[in-house]
């Protein structure tokens, strides 16, 4: 199965990409050397002091002594040093490890020993988060020409670098562990092509031009935020206004003083927004530069898209993808809008296929697990030759573990395999759960896991961790009503747990992996049973 592209659009959009990662800006150094790439608080690089800077960059970490193969760690949050270290590392070869520098000490360390990194950076200036790991580190805080204060540290004298792929386009641009899982991080190898592939297609099917204004506020650190956001801005010539963390007075401000024309967020920043708004007692915004607004990162509930639209007077668009297709799987079209949380048709140049329980594809409109290939597709994850192979086929397909469904040639995303709950011997999807809970006017977001329980037929129980409007009273009585009225039997929550706040990673997806663990480690309180 198939999307739809032209592929003679796509032949074009190949044949013009640069080699590296770090020449997307470099038609734009030459062509317009003034015209504004990055912009953040302390000041602003036009393409062509870009261009340089990334140069001298290079230099700086030669004289570090980074060597092609090697792979430099970059403990960050978005700002135009860490765009420069990361062009800068790629151009020499080397593999910049991009890391959240939200991540916990233990996921920090376990990365940098599992990477074999010849070089630490952090963006202390800017992060007070990379400022404490380089303090733990003991790094070196430098002021380096151009960049400003970083930490650096860890130099490990006895790495050893990786060799070079012939094809220049095939070698390693980014490392990028994956978050949210149990055991060691997996690091997903991300090729040249592979980035700039979705960063040209995704850029493509926005119609992104050197007019536009775009707010950079997804990390870096994480997939979307470097092909589609980062990537996709700079091969097209446009400004953007880089954030290191998501606020929503410093959003608005931003998307109002510097008419800002597109906005990629998750959705729990675009229900931040709304919940200001409400606090302001704004029913709606007005921002007539604005042309586009997407949500990606997690699952979109309905009711948040239908807010968000009639707050902003725009579509909510909707993707998705994971980081080891770069990410982009299927994206919904701005010329033909959606009024559902379909994710749209599949990416230009990707194939797909839908697959049973019983190894056979599903037809229309039948859930199945989701493979993928197409040159989104990761290179492998580093050093783990059986996660890749798990993975992986010998034909390139790459299992998503994800659950969906087509239908009339767009993509709707069920739920996780893993997170599949058997409940009285059916199917429970998670995500159809929490989209009945979300609807309450004071929930703020949802997430439902399974719990095995032994001696007992059903198998598992359902498990609903809930977050409530500030100032809530709402009961878990209350809820289980609700939910009762909506959902059938075996599909309702056995128990309820409010929590304050929903662990989640920089890009905002719901870490069900911590819930799972406070589930085994705590008894749960303030529980209805209902089913």
């Amino acid at each position: 199965m198939n999307g739809h592209p032209s592929e003679d659009r796509i032949s074009k959009i190949v044949s013009n990409l640069p080699q590296r990662v770090s020449d997307v800006a470099e038609q734009w150094a030459k062509s317009s050397p003034e015209h504004i790439a990055l912009v953040e608080a302390s000041g602003t690089w036009s393409y062509g002091k870009l261009a340089r800077v990334v140069l001298s960059t290079e230099k700086w970490l030669q004289h570090l002594a980074v060597r092609p193969g090697d792979r430099v760690m970059v403990v960050c949050e978005n700002c135009r040093s860490l765009v420069a270290i990361l062009f800068a590392t790629a151009a020499i070869d080397a593999w910049p490890v991009l890391v959240s520098a939200r991540l916990s000490s233990r996921e920090i360390d376990e990365i940098r020993e599992h990477s074999g990194a010849r070089l630490v950076i952090y963006t202390t200036e800017i992060s007070v988060h990379a400022a404490q790991h380089a303090e733990r580190h003991s790094a070196i805080i430098q002021e380096v020409a151009e960049l400003g204060s970083l930490g650096v540290g860890g130099f490990n004298g006895n790495a050893i670098p990786e060799p070079l792929d012939h094809e220049v386009t095939d070698r390693v641009a980014a490392l990028i562990y994956t978050s949210g899982t149990t055991g060691m991080p997996k690091g997903v190898m991300l090729t040249h092509k592979n980035l700039l592939y979705v960063g040209a297609v995704s850029a493509d099917i926005r119609k992104l031009s050197p007019e536009d204004r775009l707010y950079g506020v997804l990390p870096i650190s994480h997939a979307v935020g470097l092909s589609v956001v980062l990537l996709g801005s700079l091969l097209s010539g446009a400004t953007l206004y880089l954030a290191p963390r998501f606020d929503p007075v410093a959003a608005l401000a931003t998307i109002e003083q510097k008419k800002l024309t597109v906005v990629l967020g998750a959705p729990s920043m675009f229900s931040l927004l709304l919940e200001y708004a409400k606090l302001k007692g704004a029913e709606s915004f007005n921002f007539p530069s604005l042309r586009i607004i997407s949500s990606s990162s997690a699952p979109l509930q309905p009711d948040l898209k239908s807010d968000v639209e009639e707050a902003f007077g725009l579509t909510l668009h909707n993707g998705y993808g994971i980081t080891e297709c770069s990410p982009n799987i299927a994206q919904t079209r701005t010329e033909n809008p959606r009024t559902d949380v379909s994710v749209g048709p599949i990416f230009p140049g990707v194939e797909v296929k839908l697959t049973g329980v019983n190894g056979r594809q599903v037809g229309e409109g039948e859930v199945g697990e989701l493979s993928v290939r197409g040159p989104n597709v990761m290179k492998g994850y580093y050093r783990n030759p059986e996660e890749t192979a798990a993975a992986m086929d010998a034909e390139g397909w790459f299992n998503t573990r994800d659950l969906a469904r087509l239908e009339n040639g767009s993509l709707f995303i069920v739920g996780r395999t893993k997170e599949l709950i058997v409940r009285f011997g059916f199917n429970v999807y998670p995500a159809e759960v929490e989209a009945v809970l979300n609807r309450h006017p004071e929930i703020v977001q949802s997430a439902v896991i399974g719990q095995q329980v032994s001696g007992e037929d059903g198998g598992e129980e359902i498990v609903a961790f809930v977050q409530t409007l500030s100032g809530s009273d709402l009961t878990a009585d209350q809820l289980a009503e609700y939910a009762s009225q909506r959902l059938i039997p075996y599909k309702r929550p056995s128990k309820i747990q409010f929590v304050s706040a929903m662990p989640v990673t920089p890009t905002g997806k719901v870490i069900k992996s911590d819930l799972i663990k406070m589930l085994n480690t705590a008894p749960i309180d303030s529980t209805a049973h209902i089913g």
